[in-house]
């Protein structure tokens, strides 16, 4: 069996939890099976669709957004051909909740024509904040990601057949979470912020090289020529910390999910 790792990841925190499984699995295949790294989080790996075959095993890693798959991935996500190929769905959030996330991500690779015989929902620092999943995922969700590539591969041993699992979720799907204002009123403009940049900035290039949607001017990285996803890779990889977001709206919303979901949460396994 070939595996296969198929991510995106802005901040690395679904790439650590995907390729800890398919390393953990390969682990325990006895050093036989090689793992195939596609890394779909910059702009340019996203133009060439992939496709699988029966005997591969795929596991695939996106982060929760608003309690969805992030829309800017679907497309994506549709072009890829799965030809009977086994996969397991993981998705990633900030402690808050994965929502329907998972349900979402385990449909569309069904549709695509790949076996869901796993799925799981683990825990990765915010992209906004540095407090809420300060760390994750840590040793403790590390120790769980290998015991989840156990029971897989305890699957894959012993069964020959598979049937579509059953994940938490709601068909049809809940819509994206919109922030509210002080008001409780939507703010619809959401999408619409941006990060700054201070004095501070070394003009090193590295934000522009990171930033998923290309979105960064690499001639002057304090323009943002395209959309933003508020994933803050270019803040929370800035060597300067010259990047920031000063925006009202997004520092009250930064501020309610801090204070509100400070708990820690638990990944949440299926198979």
């Amino acid at each position: 069996m070939n595996i296969h790792t198929l991510y995106f990841s802005t901040t690395d925190t679904t790439k650590k939890v995907v390729t800890g499984i398919a390393g953990k699995i390969g682990e325990k295949m006895g050093g036989h099976a090689t793992v195939n790294t596609i890394d779909f989080t910059l702009p340019g790996a996203r133009k060439n669709a992939v496709s699988f075959e029966k005997d591969d095993l795929v596991i695939v890693g996106v982060p929760v957004y608003a309690g969805r798959v992030p829309n800017v991935l679907v497309k994506y996500l549709n072009t890829i051909a799965g030809h009977g190929a086994l996969a397991v769905a993981v998705v990633v959030f900030g402690n808050r909740a994965y929502d329907d996330a998972l349900i979402e991500l385990t449909d569309i690779l069904a549709s695509k024509g790949f076996r869901v015989i796993a799925g799981g929902a683990f825990i990765g620092e915010h992209s906004f904040s540095q407090t809420l999943g300060a760390n994750r995922p840590d040793e403790r969700d590390m120790a769980l990601v290998d015991d989840f590539a156990g029971q897989i591969y305890a699957k894959i041993r012993t069964q020959t057949e598979f049937h579509a699992i059953a994940v938490k979720g709601n068909r049809p799907y809940r819509k994206y979470y919109v922030p509210k204002n002080e008001q409780g009123e939507p703010v619809t403009a959401f999408r619409l912020i941006t990060p700054k940049t201070s004095d501070d900035c070394l003009d090193c290039k590295l934000c522009a090289s990171v930033c998923p949607m290309g979105s960064i001017d690499f001639d002057d990285v304090s323009v943002i020529n395209g959309i933003c996803i508020k994933c803050c890779a270019c803040v929370k990889k800035c060597p300067a910390q010259a990047k920031y977001f000063d925006d009202p709206n997004f520092l009250r919303h930064k501020e309610e999910l801090e204070i509100a979901y400070n708990a820690r949460s638990e990944p949440e396994l299926f198979l």
